[in-house]
């Protein structure tokens, strides 16, 4: 899904430069992430103020809830949690910026933090089980593995199609609806209300994504029944 008009490609063509725009885009979000954060901690203070209090304010309810799934453990991936949910709600808010594009809209983006989302899964799997995390795919009856195993390895991989397709899916199918609307009744500003609700459901898209991140990660580390 783009835009009729995306600024950046349009300067970077003039230059003869052409990459993807959802690469282009990402780029963008990755930079004003980056600088956010400089900016928010450039003069720490105890009393936090501006920039710093806002980030503070973001990282530490998403850290409170967070531990309530995954218990003091989660702290470990905590960082790997936060990035993916500050990430993919810029992302998706983008897209409400005329002349912006929502790297999510494009396939590649989710199935990118999806297929990272599903190896840190298994590693932290290892991680805290070593080979015993085997017995996660084989279920509760030995003489039954062989049933269990494809049949977990299966529900694994499905993961990644779950988590690439919903955020696909809905992003997508939002910035499509804005563009009909700013096109057919953009100047009588029918499109307002559906980017009201538009940052509704980019920033549940961004909850949801990462609950079950976390949900997979508190499962690889829980001991197999």
């Amino acid at each position: 899904m783009e835009h009729p008009i995306l600024f950046l490609d349009l300067i970077l063509g003039k230059f003869g430069v052409h990459f993807p725009p959802h690469v282009t885009y990402s780029w963008v979000v990755m930079a004003a992430l980056v600088g956010l954060g400089v900016l928010a901690t450039r003069r720490v203070a105890l009393v936090p103020a501006g920039a710093q209090n806002v980030m503070e304010l973001i990282v530490s309810g998403l850290e409170e809830f967070m531990v309530e799934i995954t218990g003091e453990e989660g702290r470990a991936f905590f960082p790997f949690i936060a990035t993916l949910f500050i990430f993919i709600l810029v992302c998706n808010l983008a897209g409400l910026i005329p002349g912006f594009l929502s790297p999510t809209a494009n396939i590649n983006t989710p199935l990118s933090m999806a297929l990272c989302t599903f190896v840190y899964t298994h590693y932290l799997g290892v991680k805290f089980h070593g080979v015993k995390y085997v017995k996660h795919f084989i279920g509760p009856i030995p003489w039954l593995a062989p049933l269990f195993f494809p049949i977990e390895v299966i529900g694994h991989l499905a993961r990644v199609l779950s988590l690439t397709l919903r955020l696909f899916g809905n992003i997508m199918g939002e910035d499509l609806v804005l563009m009909i609307l700013l096109l057919l009744a953009g100047k009588f500003l029918a499109p307002l209300p559906m980017m009201f609700l538009a940052v509704f459901t980019s920033t549940v898209q961004a909850f949801i994504f990462t609950l079950l991140a976390m949900m997979y990660f508190a499962g690889a580390m829980e001991e197999a029944h």
